[in-house]
């Protein structure tokens, strides 16, 4: 073998093995919406919409303050290329601080949510089981923002299995909460979507207190010559300026498909809008994993610009999106050969939903044909991330979301009389556009010219 295929064959190791944590740490994410959905799924399609639907809505308080904490990876991984580890320190706790706020924002804001849902028009027992689930399930924001503040803490200095623990334990415990409060059982009345709501939020601040635990302990964190010191406003308000891009980024992208899902998948009736969030719930089983690759990836290419070996990225990325790529690839063909029994699995009990499957099973047809683009968004979104380049793409995802997507597929419904095909095509459309565009940027090289930790300190 050359010395370019070991090299190849050794970053190769190095990235799956930083990987399959933060693959794992996705993927129990994205089962925890994936079995409320599964489990509340024998109470009916109404039940099933306002559950899967009410979550994508509890998100929308997640995604700012979450993707904000995204770019703590990005310093801790630069940091600790630089040999800082202890101003990496001080970065956690300017995480926390994040999730505080978010938690308090979600408090404030629980009781405006009755009136909000009555003004978008649910049919009443669907907009009543949401309402009742979103007022527990914002009880979690804290939880959820301060696992990803830590665990991206925690991936950028190295360490991805932490996160990827805290995960796993806030998936069994939904699954036993969820299996205890849905339905009848164990002496208990069952409290439908109100049983799933509580199940997600204590299982949420469970994995919290378990890494925070680990954290606050000490556990995992590489030793450093000397303390993190005080916190310091400057490096707190240095990581809005990179973060909060990031932040707004996912936040108004993650706020179109939300209005696009209430407003215009709700307008094609229960049994659309059920499926969509089925179909949802599924796609997300499978784009985890190419986001935990995409985001160990992001490690490496952090670990490179922060040591002065930015010519090492390029390569990286290289290798990355082939991975990405090809597990995307071969979900989408699982997709297009198998949508009838995936669809399936969320049928109600003994109730036959001939609707629900033939509307999902022609979603999930369409999700097969945007995955190798989702790859690439995703891949190149991180590696920019991971030199401080998030203003240019929030700038991208932005003026498509609102600029593309939302009008087109707002007209295709409400003026055209589109339905399931039409709104399917606009989301192919909307991230096939992205990934050209992080394409370009990408390979402009305009990220080489960011710096993102600046200058050390004298103190």
């Amino acid at each position: 073998m050359t010395q370019e295929g070991t090299t190849a064959a050794a970053r190769l190791r190095t990235l799956l093995t930083l990987a399959w944590p933060i693959v794992l740490a996705r993927a129990t994410q994205a089962v925890v919406g994936f079995c409320d959905a599964l489990m509340t799924a024998p109470l009916g399609e109404k039940a099933l919409a306002a559950v899967t639907t009410g979550a994508m809505n509890v998100f929308s308080f997640v995604m700012l303050p979450m993707g904000t904490t995204f770019i703590l990876q990005s310093f801790a991984a630069q940091l600790r290329g630089r040999g800082d580890v202890s101003g990496a320190r001080r970065y956690a706790y300017y995480g926390l601080l994040l999730a505080l706020g978010a938690g308090l924002f979600a408090a404030v804001t629980t009781p405006l949510l009755g009136r909000v849902i009555a003004t978008i028009g649910f049919e009443p027992e669907v907009g009543r089981a949401m309402d009742e689930y979103m007022a527990i399930r914002l009880y979690s924001v804290a939880a959820i923002v301060g696992v990803e503040a830590l665990g991206n803490w925690y991936g950028g200095m190295g360490n991805t299995r932490l996160s990827m623990i805290a995960g796993v334990i806030t998936m069994v415990a939904n699954v036993i909460g969820n299996y205890a409060l849905i339905e009848p059982r164990f002496g208990l009345p069952g409290y439908g979507a109100a049983g799933a709501a509580w199940a997600s939020t204590l299982s949420s601040w469970l994995g919290f207190a378990v890494i925070l635990a680990l954290f606050w302990s000490g556990w995992g964190i590489p030793a450093s010559p000397g303390a993190p010191g005080r916190l310091r406003m400057s490096e707190f308000l240095r990581m809005l300026r990179f973060g909060v891009p990031s932040g707004v980024n996912w936040f108004l992208e993650f706020a179109a498909f939300v209005l696009f899902i209430n407003v215009v998948v709700g307008h094609l009736g229960t049994t659309v809008l059920a499926a969509f969030n089925v179909v949802f719930q599924i796609n997300s089983i499978s784009f985890m994993p190419a986001f935990g690759v995409a985001s160990a990836g992001a490690i490496l290419c952090g670990e490179a610009i922060g040591s002065g070996k930015r010519d090492d990225v390029i390569p990286i990325v290289k290798l990355t999106l082939a991975v990405t790529c090809a597990w995307m690839v071969s979900v989408g063909i699982v997709y297009l050969a198998l949508p009838r029994p995936l669809i399936g699995l969320f049928e109600g009990a003994g109730r036959p939903a001939p609707e629900l499957i033939a509307a999902g099973t022609v979603m999930l047809g369409f999700c097969g044909v945007w995955q190798v683009f989702d790859a690439i968004g995703i891949t190149l979104t991180e590696a920019l991330r991971s030199a401080g380049d998030t203003a240019w793409p929030m700038g991208a995802r932005i003026a498509l979301a609102w600029g593309l997507f939302t009008p087109l597929s707002w007209v295709a419904v409400f003026h055209w009389g589109g339905g399931i095909a039409t709104i399917m095509l606009s989301i192919v459309l909307y991230i096939a556009a992205l990934a050209v565009l992080l394409w370009f940027r990408f390979w402009s090289g305009r990220w080489k010219t960011i710096e993102l930790v600046g200058e050390p300190e004298v103190v």
